[in-house]
């Protein structure tokens, strides 16, 4: 995270050398990743489940069993922290316009304030075994809290492109804006405050939950039969290596590099893209504030619409993203055509997009390649995301984007900029839609036979 700052500082009065800029960031990023990876893999240590890394729902596992109203109260454990990942952005970008902070300071305080906090918090971290009658309440409450925060920034950006608002008025929403970001603390310091159960009733609710896992464990594997059992071990807890030996690793591999590739691409060009096509620097920030929201948003729904399609239809997740990719080359045209708030619609559809990709991905990797190689093989799959936008960022959209540049000048201006690259990126999208739902077709008879036959007897 200093990296950026360090490169400003570069530009400006000299600083480290460029080389050594672009080893820096990436070992922050590695950084970043693994910690993501411990908090998924030690919510499936306790939880015995897959689930999304920060997004989402979590999902009963392959060879893992849930019982009851533990399992259920816990099921959206990871949507919160994806909620508040996917709107990090239209937060910071209000944190700057409010306070009005040197860029060089502002990006200082990103370097270091996020390294501060868990080092401030991370004492507080502990394994907690709470009333699960409780607990579906107040992840309702951080679920609230997530939407709330949103529709307020949603409010606060379309105010801003309206009226114009005085400091102070400004300030004061931005208060409010704090208030509902550290909301959750006041959930959680109320989720700690002690349960009238006494210990040993506890212990026999705890002893009980262990008997009916038993029975449904017995009951599981009747039902599922031999067959079923046979097709179910040659999906589960793969190591890395044997899974990037299967098909369906490089399927979804591919699908995922031209999804959040063609993403990435769109957000990291969406500030050339509107100079191209004459938005003001107000209204390209304002895009990334919209960005960071529909981000959310895809991220939040993913996980309840996968679910449901699921658990009652046994429709595997695979082919929600081959549907999400289908939307995304619509974005993609839509602004390859250079319309009037052509940049708008399809910014909306390609973050919505995006965001359920990232939803996804956890959840289709843990259930088709298992748990033991969960964190090393959903890392290796999340690769396809900077390979994917390297290529159609860089190649593509900003090979194009200087050819059409005029020679004296450095900018492009014109829907022509970018036409031809988003037209590629649509058809990418495409292609890789259909690597999704062939994906789909090969895991059709796992997910119906394994996954949904497992759900239907836990939920029963």
């Amino acid at each position: 995270m200093t990296a950026p700052w360090l490169e400003h500082r570069r530009r400006g009065r000299g600083g480290p050398p460029s080389p050594f800029l672009q080893i820096w960031p990436r070992g922050g990023n590695g950084r970043r990743a693994g910690v993501g990876e411990w908090e998924v893999v030690a919510d499936l240590e306790r939880g015995g489940r897959a689930g999304r890394a920060g997004d989402g729902e979590w999902q009963a596992a392959p060879g893992r069993e849930r019982t009851g109203a533990r399992c259920r109260a816990r099921d959206r454990l990871g949507r919160e922290g994806g909620g508040f990942l996917g709107l990090s952005g239209a937060i910071l970008v209000q944190i700057y316009r409010t306070l009005h902070i040197d860029p060089s300071s502002f990006i200082l305080m990103l370097a270091v304030l996020p390294t501060a906090v868990t080092l401030v918090l991370m004492y507080f971290v502990d394994v907690h075994n709470p009333n699960e009658r409780y607990n579906k309440k107040f992840l309702d409450a951080f679920s609230l809290i997530a939407v709330t925060v949103a529709g307020y920034l949603m409010i606060l950006i379309i105010c801003g492109q309206i009226f114009s608002i005085s400091s102070a008025v400004q300030s004061i929403c931005f208060v409010v804006l704090l208030i509902l970001v550290m909301s959750p603390i006041a959930a959680a310091l109320k989720f700690q405050t002690p349960y009238e159960e006494s210990i040993s009733e506890q212990r026999t609710g705890l002893l009980r939950e262990e008997v009916a896992e038993d029975s449904e464990n017995a009951t599981s594997s009747t039902a599922l039969g031999g067959s079923d059992q046979d097709l179910s071990a040659g999906k589960e807890n793969l190591n890395v290596l044997q899974a990037m030996c299967k098909l369906n690793f490089w399927l979804l591999f591919l699908a995922m590099a031209c999804g959040m590739g063609s993403g990435l691409a769109t957000v990291n060009n969406i500030s050339q893209i509107g100079g191209s096509l004459g938005y003001t620097t107000k209204e390209t920030s304002t895009l990334v504030s919209l960005w960071s929201i529909w981000n959310f948003s895809g991220r939040f729904g993913a996980g309840f619409i996968s679910d449901h399609f699921l658990r009652q239809r046994g429709i595997g997740r695979p082919f929600f993203i081959g549907v999400t990719l289908l939307i995304m080359s619509v974005g993609h045209a839509i602004i390859s055509s250079g319309l009037p708030a052509s940049l708008y619609i399809g910014s909306v559809l390609i973050g919505m997009c995006y965001g359920c990709q990232w939803a996804l991905m956890p959840s289709i990797t843990s259930e088709i390649f298992g748990l033991n190689h969960f964190g090393t093989i959903f890392n290796m799959v999340a690769v396809a995301s900077p390979v994917g936008s390297y290529i159609l960022s860089v190649r593509i959209v900003g090979y194009i984007y200087d050819i059409e540049s005029p020679p004296d000048e450095q900018s492009c201006v014109g829907k022509q900029c970018f036409a031809l690259s988003f037209m590629i990126m649509a058809g990418v999208c495409m292609f890789g839609s259909a690597a999704a739902f062939v994906l789909f077709i090969r895991t059709r008879k796992f997910y119906r036979r394994v996954i949904y036959a497992r759900l239907q007897s836990f939920l029963d």
